[in-house]
């Protein structure tokens, strides 16, 4: 085997490979033996083709079967040889595959890039914890009252924070008109076009009325971007907003508790835990920061690629929860990668560079701590841990987990390390 590496960029390389003739003939032989077993011609029964007649006529078969055992065999042996992990399929050029004469190829890879470490314990970063405050406090109950709000029928012109019940009819330009009857929704939220929402201030049950509409230039659907068009619209009903009483009897609507100040004391404890770990997170990104502008090196675009995609499918899976079909929608993805690919490369910089630091480390995942995470994930989907293992290793999750694991402890190690300025 004859394997030549070439440097192309930092994070790309180029293998001329050349596989000796007894290899690639042993393998001609094979495939010849595999086709000629199931080989059929007029005259003949199936799997007693003579060689020659399939040399003849199953030529291409052969080829194929040739390229599909061998191909893939040398490509890596070649990598082993080459002592190289691409993380990308290669490109595969320069193909010369024929009978009695050496396989020879070139294959394009990404990998890993190089990364000398510098000092990465003993940062210095400034970070000051800011408290949970009262007034985040009181806060939390306004909207714990807004989730518990009943809306009422009255009988009166609709205002800003009603809930009005319309039938529509929308008509933009060039478009089909679309209709719906019955369409809900709080009067100045924003989760109808600004035109709509204005107009329907001031109407009451019954009253019709037609709005000229601009749809914004950034609007979600392409065709729809700075057209207009017009809107009818019928009100059906007006319902105001009651909220409950901030009360000891509200408390016990909300679950196991008997005072106000319980729930008050428990919501406290649930800021001040998510307050922590969004503390906890933002010294990580400091960190982080501070080490990825002193560690310098290039990214595979294969990984970068692979982020974006990444980030594209938690978005589609987002727009399904919402009930809303990604596929109906016209994206624009060469803005779409444009807009991610920075936020994409820092994000595999980072997983990289603390990749670097765990292998310098020897950091190793602990099968106990697998295995806890594994049972809480259990646990939350009320399913056998065994059963969630099996699935989880079926789908690369637990490679995953393993993966997420020796990040956590790497940075739990240089977060140890970190010099914290108020």
């Amino acid at each position: 085997m004859k394997v030549a590496v070439e440097e192309l960029e930092s994070c790309k390389r180029r293998l001329a490979v050349e596989a000796p003739l007894d290899i690639v003939q042993k393998e001609w032989e094979k495939a010849y033996g595999r086709v000629q077993k199931r080989a059929s011609l007029p005259g003949f029964r199936r799997g007693h083709v003579p060689r020659s007649l399939v040399k003849l006529h199953f030529a291409d078969d052969v080829r194929r079967e040739v390229a599909e055992h061998l191909i893939p065999d040398v490509y890596r042996q070649a990598l082993s040889e080459a002592q190289i992990a691409p993380v990308n399929e290669p490109d595969l050029q320069d193909l010369k595959l024929e009978e009695d004469e050496p396989l020879s190829f070139t294959a394009v890879v990404e990998v890993k890039p190089a990364i000398t470490l510098g000092d990465y314990r003993g940062v210095e970063v400034q970070h000051v914890p800011a408290p949970v405050t009262d007034a985040e406090v009181d806060e939390t109950l306004e909207r714990m009252r807004e989730q518990h709000a009943q809306f009422n029928s009255v009988e009166r012109p609709a205002g800003a924070g009603d809930l009005v019940v319309v039938d529509y009819t929308l008509a933009p330009q060039d478009h089909e008109p679309t209709t719906a009857n019955g369409y809900h929704f709080l009067v100045g939220s924003g989760t109808v076009l600004p035109e709509i929402d204005t107009a329907v201030v001031g109407m009451s049950a019954g009253e019709q009325r037609e709005v000229s509409l601009q749809f914004a230039e950034d609007h979600r659907m392409e065709s729809l971007r700075g057209k207009s068009g017009t809107a009818s619209l019928k009100l059906g009903e007006v319902k105001e907003k009651v909220l409950p009483v901030l009360d000891d009897e509200f408390a016990k609507v909300l679950g196991e508790f008997e005072t106000l100040d319980a729930v008050k004391s428990e919501v406290r404890r649930q800021l001040e835990a998510g307050r922590e770990a969004e503390s906890r997170r933002a010294l990580e990104d400091k960190v982080m920061d501070t080490l990825l502008a002193h560690h310098e090196f290039g990214v595979p675009d294969a990984m970068v690629m692979r982020q974006v995609a990444h980030q594209v499918e938690h978005t589609r899976e987002r727009l399904r929860r919402q009930g809303v079909d990604p596929d109906g929608i016209q994206w624009d993805y060469t803005k779409i990668v444009g807009e991610l690919r920075p936020v994409a490369e820092k994000a595999v910089r980072r997983a990289l560079l603390l990749e670097a630091i765990a292998d310098k480390e020897a950091l190793a995942t602990n099968e106990e701590d697998v295995d806890a995470e594994v049972e809480r994930f259990a646990k939350a989907s009320q399913r056998p841990a065994p059963a969630v293992r099996r699935m989880m290793e079926k789908s690369g999750d637990l490679d995953a987990l393993r993966h997420g694991l020796r990040e956590r402890k790497t940075l739990d190690l240089l977060i140890e390390h970190t010099r914290v300025t108020t």
